[in-house]
């Protein structure tokens, strides 16, 4: 049975401190406060301390449960299976997340953010130094958005049936990409459009991590000898752009069909979540994937297309009041002028931002309602934690 005693801070003695309030803790692990009170009322992480007039506190046992549950989360654990390991962690695991985080850092400033990425985003040029991914250590990371999948949340290899999500018939996961990969180099779209379909009541979080990222990853390594107009990711693209736009087609009108408003709505245009690209950058097919898992979750989302400079952001937001701004991107640095005008012209709006490399996050605001994160999980998690 693991020890749920405090951690200890320095001589080892309990502290006196009433303990944190959400607004302190926030700012401590670098997510929104929305965030933890989600955490608190679906997996129990809940401030454990009162204060005199019975003001609900964060011990420093309950900040180290919560830097577990952010580290966890970040790697691309559910996070229903981040909760109960946080929640089971013993002392000296504790000890180690409280050390791992200095003080006012953000759950993406934790250890392992100093390795480097394990592989390239889709449609992204390899990182710099990068090595062969054998050579790396066995834990899993997860890519920055876009991209998102590890062998941490593919279906093992081997393993029988379909993953969740994944188009049903043709074995495993790993069966699955194989077969889009011989299809894509084949330049064969309609067996290509076929393979990704999206079943009715599929996951398309897992379609894209377990089957379309590793497809794009292999099919960006072959040099191949093509034609005029022979370009085998604009197949898979292709493919990938259809299946989701049948399936949130199909989804929505399910769900009208069932009683719910449709999707242009005013009871569901007040909670809609904006999704940009970085200026100059065409939107990256995991941006679609996250607008597409965000839907099968019940939001309503709206992807930005075409010139989203600064000024033209902050009339979007303005004319749409959105419950909350993404901004994905393959690029190392992007420009974050979108991020910093909207920031500035809404400070209490919640902006998620997928960064791949540190060097780029450190010129984001500095704020708790601006969010850095690097794996489409995360990214997707974090989004779920504020419009609920």
């Amino acid at each position: 049975m693991t020890s749920s005693r405090p951690v200890p801070h320095g001589d080892g003695s309990r502290t006196s401190s009433p303990g944190l309030a959400v607004a302190a803790v926030a700012r401590r692990l670098g997510v929104a406060p929305a965030t933890l009170r989600t955490w608190d009322r679906r997996y129990g992480l809940a401030p454990s301390a009162r204060t005199a007039g019975s003001h609900r506190r964060y011990t420093p046992e309950d900040v180290a449960r919560l830097l577990v549950m952010r580290r966890l989360t970040l790697e691309g654990v559910a996070p229903v299976d981040a909760a109960q390991a946080a929640l089971k962690a013993g002392v000296d695991e504790l000890e180690a997340a409280e050390r791992d985080a200095a003080p006012g850092e953000g759950g993406d400033r934790s250890a392992d953010d100093t390795d480097p990425e394990s592989r390239a985003e889709p449609g992204a040029a390899p990182a710099e130094g990068q090595g062969d991914p054998d050579d790396r250590p066995a834990r899993a990371h997860l890519r920055a958005l876009p991209g998102g999948g590890s062998n941490a949340v593919r279906a093992p290899s081997g393993a029988p049936g379909a993953a969740p999500g994944v188009p049903a018939g043709g074995g495993n996961a790993s069966a699955r990409v194989s077969s889009v990969v011989d299809a894509t180099l084949a330049y064969d779209q309609a067996r290509c459009d076929e393979l990704l379909r999206i079943p009715a009541h599929g996951d398309p979080a897992a379609w894209w991590t377990q089957v379309v990222e590793p497809a794009w990853e292999r099919v960006a390594q072959r040099t191949v000898l093509a034609g005029p107009g022979a370009v085998p990711e604009v197949v898979l693209a292709t493919a990938v752009l259809h299946a989701l736009r049948d399936f949130t087609g199909s989804f929505e009108q399910a769900r009208v069909a069932a009683g719910a408003p449709p999707a242009n709505h005013p009871s569901r245009m007040r909670n809609i979540v904006l999704i940009f690209a970085a200026p100059d950058e065409v939107v990256p097919l995991s941006a679609h994937a996250l607008a597409a898992a965000l839907t099968a979750k019940g939001a309503t989302v709206r992807i930005v297309t075409g010139p989203a400079s600064a000024h033209r952001s902050i009339e979007l937001v303005t004319m749409v009041r959105p419950s909350a701004l993404v901004l994905a991107t393959t690029q190392r640095r992007p420009d974050l002028d979108v991020v910093h005008a909207v920031h500035e012209g809404f400070p209490e709006l919640p902006i998620i931002v997928g960064l791949r490399r540190d060097e780029a996050a450190g010129e984001l605001p500095l704020s708790a309602t601006v969010q850095r994160v690097r794996s489409f999980t995360a990214m997707l998690h974090e989004v779920l934690a504020v419009v609920g």
